[in-house]
């Protein structure tokens, strides 16, 4: 039997969805489990809702209040992301039911990217970003990949959007990695099919290839650590999958996320809604 919180989370959430605006970029998030756990409850259900409302709209781009839904559940768990396990399983724990797996496989995935990635001191202005291509467009490329080379489609998702935020980032890596999927030149030359590194379609299809020679769909993690040679890079990557593998709605509210760069003092959003 659900309880009295469960219930009234879940009615807050129904009610928020179907009246509220969405946030203004920068409003104020709440702080206490219970205050953020209702908060976070009551973004997803509504930016779920404009997800679903999207999709029927045959438009190719998310419209504004979808991205500002999908930036404030992004901060949440920017900020979750930061703060101590405990802190954040308290917050699940006073989530709805439903949103368990996946609050946690989100803390995960933000967990090991934050640990695997340090404040950078480079200057904003060293990044360079610019629209992703269409949802539907990516997730055709993925299932094309997935139907020649037997890598799941969720698991491409989930490294261009670990890697690159689904493309938005256009700056090589530090180590040289160009291109959505950020290959090393010399690797693409080997796993590229021919094709353009920089071209969303093609990089996606050499990812498939690169992990089908390292193992996968067999040894996935072999073949993710192949990709990037870190554990706590193919765990971000393996729970980021699960998220959408449960709920196709969050492959959208995903590639609608910002860009944030980690900085000493803070995280700095350098893409706008």
């Amino acid at each position: 039997m659900p309880s009295v919180l469960a219930v009234a989370l879940v009615a807050a959430a129904a009610a928020l969805a179907a009246s509220a605006a969405a946030p203004p970029p920068n409003a104020p998030l709440p702080s206490g489990a219970a205050p953020i756990a209702e908060r976070l409850a009551a973004t997803t259900a509504s930016l779920y809702t404009a997800v679903a409302i999207w999709r029927t709209s045959g438009t190719p781009r998310p419209p504004r209040e979808l991205r500002l839904w999908a930036l404030h559940q992004q901060r949440l768990y920017l900020t979750l992301g930061l703060a101590r396990p405990q802190a954040g399983e308290a917050v699940v724990q006073r989530l709805p039911r439903e949103l368990h797996a996946n609050a946690r496989d989100v803390l995960t995935a933000r967990r090991a990217l934050v640990r695997l990635t340090p404040p950078t001191t480079r200057p904003l202005s060293a990044f360079r970003t610019g629209p992703a291509e269409p949802a539907e467009r990516l997730l055709r490329y993925y299932r094309q990949a997935q139907r020649r080379f037997g890598v799941r489609w969720q698991v491409l998702a989930a490294v261009n959007f670990v890697e690159t935020a689904f493309g938005k980032v256009r700056s090589p890596s530090t180590a040289g990695a160009q291109g959505p999927m950020q290959f090393l030149p010399a690797t693409w030359r080997t796993y590229g099919l021919g094709g353009n590194i920089y071209d969303p379609h093609d990089s996606i299809l050499g990812a498939a290839n690169y992990l089908r020679a390292s193992g996968a769909p067999g040894n996935l993690r072999q073949a993710l650590y192949a990709y990037n040679h870190s554990k706590l890079y193919v765990e971000a990557v393996l729970a980021y999958a699960r998220v959408m593998r449960r709920d196709l709605r969050a492959f959208y509210a995903f590639q609608a996320w910002q860009v944030f760069v980690r900085t000493p003092d803070g995280y700095r959003r350098i893409t706008s809604p």
